[in-house]
């Protein structure tokens, strides 16, 4: 789990609950209409904005990554990376049948090299998968940034229909309040669905793609290093350049200046 995320949505949410049950009565935050215009009109410019199959794959697979962690670092996979190459050399391809890993993707080129594949079947099909992967995580970084920025757009709207609303009843004083609070509440909404829940979600997932990205390309590099035969050493040189520099040496080892 990705505890930050978790942690910094109860905390936005505790922040603003306190407030509100400071300033007097949660009742008087809740308005039907406003969630209305904003949920509703949120969902159809969305709809709007993108095909079903786009936001059928997009907006689960962006929750789950928003509230989840790759299960092993990049500094993580190169060693994972650097064992089974130790093991290919030692037992050969058919060594590579039990190992076991809690990396999907790594698993699936682990198999490849153990059935014996040949090096451009391998390539081209973790590449074609890595690509879809990171399309699929892309559309639910835009889908929710797109929430998130008509959001605001849409609380603005119930804003002005309810000061329409009270501006027509000014003869029934009795109306003007309810009115008023539907037109604020609106704006309210708005802006705590976007700037509370869809943005940082969509910023969160745009620098998990970038992880994965770097991950998955990175096993790739190392499968297929693995099924040329490459020596362990080599492996785990080549494949620390993707790590920043501070991270490509053991600890206690000292980072050159």
């Amino acid at each position: 789990m990705d505890i930050m995320t978790g942690a910094g949505l109860v905390a936005g949410i505790v922040v603003i609950a306190t407030m509100v049950l400071l300033g007097g009565d949660l009742h008087m935050f809740i308005s039907e209409h406003a969630m209305i215009i904003i949920f509703g009109g949120s969902a159809a410019a969305t709809m709007i904005r993108f095909p079903l199959s786009v936001l059928m794959h997009g907006l689960p697979l962006g929750l789950k990554f928003a509230f989840t962690m790759s299960r092993l670092s990049a500094h993580d996979l190169v060693d994972e990376l650097a064992r089974i190459a130790e093991i290919a050399r030692k037992q050969g391809p058919v060594g590579l049948e039990k190992v076991e890993t809690d990396e999907p993707f790594l698993a699936k080129g682990i198999r490849y090299v153990a059935d014996g594949y040949d090096l451009d079947f391998i390539r081209d099909n973790m590449e074609r998968d890595r690509d879809n992967f990171l399309l699929h995580l892309n559309e639910g970084s835009k889908i929710y940034r797109a929430v998130g920025d008509c959001a605001p757009a849409f609380g603005m709207i119930g804003t002005l229909i309810g000061m329409v609303q009270m501006f027509s009843n000014m003869s029934d004083p009795s109306k003007l309040g309810p009115f008023m609070a539907t037109a604020l509440l609106a704006t309210l909404y708005g802006a705590l669905v976007a700037n509370l829940l869809c943005l940082p979600i969509a910023d969160k997932l745009h620098g998990k793609l970038i992880d994965e990205e770097t991950n998955r390309t990175l096993i790739i590099d190392g499968i297929l290093m693995i099924r040329d035969s490459k020596s362990p050493t080599l492996v785990r040189e080549m494949l620390l350049a993707y790590l920043p520099e501070k991270h490509r040496h053991a600890e206690g080892e000292p980072v050159p200046a």
